[in-house]
């Protein structure tokens, strides 16, 4: 059982890269990043995108992690205020400084002074916002629903009869729906999202680790919207930058592959997030030498 001289053992990395970013951390948790996802990731998936809820022990664990460390971020394609509800971070006790990069990155949440900032949304979405219904209609895809992000719309085939044909029938007709008003289509676990090009999660997590000056990166994600993140991590490193790739969950094998460290799913992000804590904790109570 974990206890404060003892805490829970820390998951070795498979990579010699991974176990580099992990030693980096450990060594230098002062100038290192820790930056999630946040559905499938610190949030188990649901069939319904707005019961989704932070794992239970996800809020102390960052609570106990982030005075530990440089930043912590939650970097997610959902709006940034509706990730703070649903994670419940606001106001928690030790989150003061947690940011939340929202829309992937295009909105930032700061809990230092609970606002949101964001730009105003590209036009092509409010185009695509008017013309999906008549698309899915047209398509007969029964069970597909479309969720309003604001900044981007998503189209989810989760609730269908066979939610991969649905899946697989909508992606070409939503990628030309997509072309003809300036968008992009991002794929993810039975939902395709239009979005803006040019904002990613790897955009906004290289902006956040050299706004801050880090030396190490935490990035954990599941799904192919996070392959931007580990590429960003990929060139953080070439740059000098100690780098942790952690994949929740082994349903995206793309993501999994390209990992350092693969866990079964929030619950076990949850647990390295607690055991990292642990850890820092203890050894910035250690006596020096």
């Amino acid at each position: 059982m974990a206890t404060p001289d003892h805490p829970q053992p820390l998951p070795v990395p498979s990579t010699q890269a991974g176990r580099e970013g992990l030693a980096a951390l450990l060594a230098h948790s002062g100038d290192a990043v820790v930056a999630l996802d946040f559905d499938g990731t610190l949030a188990d998936i649901v069939p319904d995108p707005e019961q989704s809820r932070a794992h239970p022990g996800a809020v102390p664990a960052l609570s106990a992690l982030a005075p530990l460390v440089a930043s912590v971020a939650v970097v997610t394609g959902r709006p940034a205020d509706v990730a703070v509800r649903y994670g419940g971070f606001a106001g928690a006790p030790g989150l003061d400084h947690l940011v939340v990069l929202g829309h992937y990155g295009a909105e930032r949440w700061d809990a230092a002074t609970d606002t949101v900032r964001a730009p105003a949304p590209a036009p092509g979405v409010e185009a695509v916002r008017a013309e999906l219904p008549g698309l899915l209609e047209r398509a007969g895809v029964e069970g597909a629903w479309i969720e309003d992000k604001g900044h981007a719309v998503a189209v989810h085939t989760r609730r269908a009869a066979d939610p991969q044909a649905a899946f697989d029938a909508l992606r070409g007709p939503l990628a030309d729906l997509a072309d003809r008003h300036g968008l992009m289509v991002e794929p993810g676990r039975m939902v395709l999202e239009l979005r803006p090009p040019g904002v990613d999660k790897g955009v906004a997590l290289t902006a956040h680790v050299r706004g801050i000056g880090a030396r190490a990166v935490l990035y954990a994600g599941d799904d192919l919207g996070d392959l931007a993140a580990y590429g960003a991590v990929d060139r953080l490193r070439a740059e000098g930058v100690a780098g942790l790739l952690v994949c929740s969950g082994t349903e995206v094998p793309e993501l999994a592959e390209r990992a350092d460290l693969v866990l079964p799913g929030p619950e076990a992000v949850v647990g390295l997030l607690g055991a990292l804590a642990g850890h820092l904790r203890r050894a910035r109570e250690l006596p020096a030498g």
